[in-house]
């Protein structure tokens, strides 16, 4: 089937009446499009869609007698009107008449309408008048935008040329009205995609370097320069002919990925979702093995969209110019190469990168001057040059350039926006082949919500902000990084920390091995180096320890310091973590991670203080908790013989893990319900005990699956557990503490939602034994995703065993595995909770029914048990 063949079978359909003959034609087209999607140029088929529609809607006009109405236009708008479509993109259409429409005309149309909606078009449509258009364009910018590519097809020529020149009037939106509404929905357009494309689900339509950055780029061009082809603006010398077939070459690349993507999902879909990630890219042409062919694929768009990004900063810096009439007002001379205009560091001659060392240094002089706020297009265009010209051989090779990158390091001002530049038009890249590896490369989770390199860049930003004096978020990081000697050694090891990534193998280990040839190419001393690599070694092991394990055993906290060693090492680690975590997934850093975090820095800078003696450290803190608790509870009005009668039933354990906020609203709210009966159950919230989040807890009698029916209800109404605490006092009741926050990470602070939540725990709870129905569905990012159960066992020094478990983080996890631990009669002592993307990392301390660790035997049935009902 060819395109022509469709347009004659069009023709052949000679009534309105024969939809199924209609349907069967655009079925037709759509065949027409897969087939030749892969063996066609893509402009051909974007461009053969459009024509086939203009066909198809010309025919029906005509069939419904539409073309005898004198006056009546039938208009492509959008997309549609620049003669582009792609498979299942909108029809855009305007029905354009000279004077309102009569009763009979607004019937015909509205046959029109409905006949291309039932025979599975999507139309976009509008019916107006001249006067109304304009006056809608006038008011919405997306209107006046849509109009200035209007094409005309079908219809009266005559109130199309009256429309167009209605639009070039004096009181229609002016070219520097038009250029300043785009530039400013551009930047509010890139905003919410964080300012960055390398996203791991990005749309190629409206991320920043993609499709609608070159759309605003002819909109412009069209509106102010009546340039219908770029090649006019190549005339006028706003392009060099080599950056106007770069354009067109990226917006191929790009029109090629939304083809493919709409014919895998089957509609209009611009989003690169997992979902469709590995259809998209066997359908390229990048090969069958899916995690591969998505690397290959993601990292040539992120290529692209960088390239277009920076044709889009230069042409609409260009067109500003232009458009607005700018004159620089403040012009300032910085060297023999560069000046400063407004604000933008421009060259002064064309040569200003000679070399890879020309380079390095420009970055050093945008480091001395402060004022400096971006690149001029004359200067970025020269960059882009150069460094396309030195792209065979990598600028650490040179001595020179290792002596200015390392000065650059120890440059207190690199980090602002000479960091940017570096990152953003690829000198890094060029720079170091490991980082040119991690360009653009795909994580795939849901824990990562950006590309290595791009989360490398933010990690590095994020140190940098601590040191400076708006930082109050962060104050202890704050403290640590204004105190280091050489600040340089921990930007080197964020570099690097990830580097590794892609190769097969340990990550950590092998960027640490990197990291150790850069310092000894650098000629950074045996000391430091060390350091730097054992931070890239060690980056995830403040994060594992504090999420993963009981942070509140001694063992725990001693082993912790013992890898550790020093303060300065525990300095630096803390804050790379903090770093690490806050630039993985914008949605990740919650207070509970804080907490995690800081406690764990506190009890290991305590143990170092007492020479590792960590049961020294808690102890004092048991101590300290109850003083301070003690005088929260007398503000209060309580006694010490109150306090006592419940504190009695608790070990030190529970005061070392709580703090003295916890602690005395434990107390008043379980010691106002005294005297208790058997079967007395308490359930009490609060969303201001804990840092972390929201707090549940229980006291009462133990009942059959307790914990399992708390976690069940707390998943269906969309919390997750974070913390849980399942202590028995001396007297044969329990304790359990739950940390609770929103699914999306959010605290819950709004009281009804706390009641609301007490209420579904105390119902369930008078239900001992009956499962609880969990509702919740799996998303559908999680249902693209499969992590393997794993189960490990360690022993734990304060009481029973050590359970860790990796698995899918899937609706009702925490409510079947604490079935298992029923069903086996095991006591659960102590849950904490992790979700890192669509994994679940869980910690639980539990025993068998006689109390004592789990045997060899009841480890290996309670991981066929886990295993069987997880995967």
């Amino acid at each position: 089937m060819s395109l022509q063949s469709l347009l004659s079978q069009i023709k052949l359909i000679n009534n309105t009446d024969n939809i199924a003959a209609y349907k069967a034609i655009v079925a037709n087209s759509y065949e027409w499009l897969d087939t030749e999607f892969g063996h066609s140029e893509i402009e051909g088929l974007v461009e053969g869609r459009a024509l086939f529609i203009d066909s198809l809607l010309q025919h029906i006009w005509q069939l419904m007698g539409l073309h005898n109405q004198k006056k009546l236009a039938l208009v492509a708008v959008g997309g549609y009107g620049r003669g582009q479509l792609q498979p299942y993109s909108d029809i855009d259409l305007l029905i354009l008449s000279n004077k309102s429409l009569a009763k009979t005309q607004q019937d015909t149309i509205g046959q029109f309408i409905t006949l291309l909606w039932d025979i599975g078009l999507d139309i976009g449509q509008s019916v107006r008048t001249i006067k109304e258009t304009v006056q809608h364009a006038k008011q919405d910018v997306t209107i006046a935008t849509n109009l200035v590519e209007a094409r005309l097809l079908i219809g009266s020529e005559s109130t199309f040329i009256d429309l167009n020149n209605k639009l070039q009037g004096r009181n229609y939106w002016s070219s520097k009205d038009f250029f300043i509404a785009k530039y400013d929905e551009q930047v509010v357009r890139h905003a919410k995609c964080k300012g960055t494309s390398y996203n791991l689900e990005p749309n190629v339509k409206e991320n920043p370097g993609c499709l609608r950055d070159i759309q605003t780029i002819g909109w412009v061009a069209k509106k102010h320069f009546q340039a219908m082809d770029g090649s006019e603006l190549v005339e006028a010398n706003y392009f060099t002919e080599q950056e106007f077939e770069e354009l067109i070459e990226c917006r191929n690349a790009l029109w090629k990925i939304r083809f493919a993507l709409h014919l895998v999902a089957g509609r209009s879909e611009n989003r690169l979702l997992f979902d469709y990630q590995q259809d998209v890219a066997s359908k390229l042409g990048y090969g069958e093995d899916s995690k591969d062919c998505v690397e290959q694929m993601m990292k040539a768009f992120f290529r692209t969209v960088r390239r277009i990004s920076e044709l889009n900063e230069m042409l609409l810096q260009r067109f500003r110019q232009d458009i607005l009439a700018i004159k620089v007002k403040h012009d300032a001379n910085i060297d023999q190469n560069f000046e400063l205009l407004d604000g933008l560091i421009s060259p002064k001659h064309g040569n200003v990168f000679a070399t890879p060392e020309d380079i390095l240094r420009f970055l050093h002089v945008i480091s001395d001057t402060p004022a400096t706020e971006g690149l001029h297009s004359n200067c970025l265009g020269l960059l882009r040059q150069a460094r396309r010209q030195f792209r065979n051989q990598y600028f650490a090779e040179r001595a020179e350039c290792r002596e200015l990158f390392m000065d650059l390091m120890r440059h207190p001002n690199f980090f602002a926006l000479a960091w940017n530049i570096m990152h953003k038009h690829g000198i890094l890249q060029a720079y170091i082949p490991q980082w040119d590896h991690i360009v653009g490369m795909m994580q795939f989770d849901l824990f990562h919500a950006y590309t290595v390199d791009e989360h490398t860049y933010r990690l590095v930003k994020n140190i940098y902000h601590y040191g400076l004096p708006d930082n109050t978020e962060f104050p202890r990081c704050g403290r640590i990084v204004k105190s280091l000697d050489k600040p340089e050694l921990l930007f080197i090891a964020a570099i690097f920390h990830d580097i590794g990534k892609g190769r097969n193998g340990d990550h950590s280990k092998l960027g640490a091995i990197d990291a150790a040839a850069f310092c000894a190419t650098h000629d950074i001393n045996e000391k430091d180096a060390e350091l730097i690599r054992w931070l890239v070694d060690s980056h995830l092991l403040m994060s594992v320890i504090a999420q993963r394990r009981d942070i509140y055993d001694p063992e725990v906290i001693n082993e912790f310091a013992h890898l550790v060693r020093t303060h300065n090492n525990l300095n630096h680690l803390y804050v790379l973590t903090l770093a690490d975590i806050r630039a993985t997934n914008d949605n990740l850093w919650n207070d509970w991670k804080a907490s995690l975090l800081r406690e764990l820095y506190l009890l290991t800078q305590k143990a170092l203080e007492n020479g590792l003696e960590c049961k020294v450290a808690l102890q004092d803190r048991v101590q300290e908790h109850q003083e301070h608790a003690r005088k929260m509870l007398f503000k209060s009005g309580m006694n010490d013989s109150q306090i006592s009668q419940f504190w009695q039933r608790l070990n030190d354990d529970y005061f070392a893990r709580f703090k003295p906020e916890q602690i005395a609203w434990h107390a008043s709210v379980i010691l106002a319900s005294y005297p208790m009966t058997d079967d007395f159950l308490l359930v009490g919230t609060s969303a201001t005990t804990s840092k972390a989040g929201a707090e549940l807890i229980v006291y009462g009698k133990d009942r059959p699956k307790m914990f399992s029916q708390i976690a069940s209800v707390l998943d269906s109404r969309n919390c997750t557990i974070h913390d849980a605490q399942i202590m028995h006092t001396h007297d044969g009741y329990i304790f359990d503490s739950f940390i609770i926050l929103e699914q999306n990470g959010d605290r819950i602070s709004s009281t009804s939602r706390l009641d609301s939540l007490k209420e579904a725990v105390e119902t369930q709870l008078n239900k001992p034994g009956e499962k609880h129905n969990n509702k919740r569905k799996m998303s559908r990012q999680m249902k693209q995703l499969d992590v393997q159960t794993k189960v490990r066992f360690y022993p734990s020094q304060t009481k029973g065993t050590i359970v860790e478990l990796e698995a899918l983080d899937a609706p009702g996890l925490l409510a079947k595995i604490s079935e298992q631990f029923v069903e086996l009669n095991f006591k659960l002592h102590m849950a904490k909770i992790s979700t890192i993307g669509e994994r679940a990392e869980d910690l639980f301390i539990i025993s068998n029914q006689n109390d004592e660790p789990l045997s060899q035997s009841e480890q290996v049935e309670l991981k066929k048990r886990l295993s069987e009902n997880l995967d």
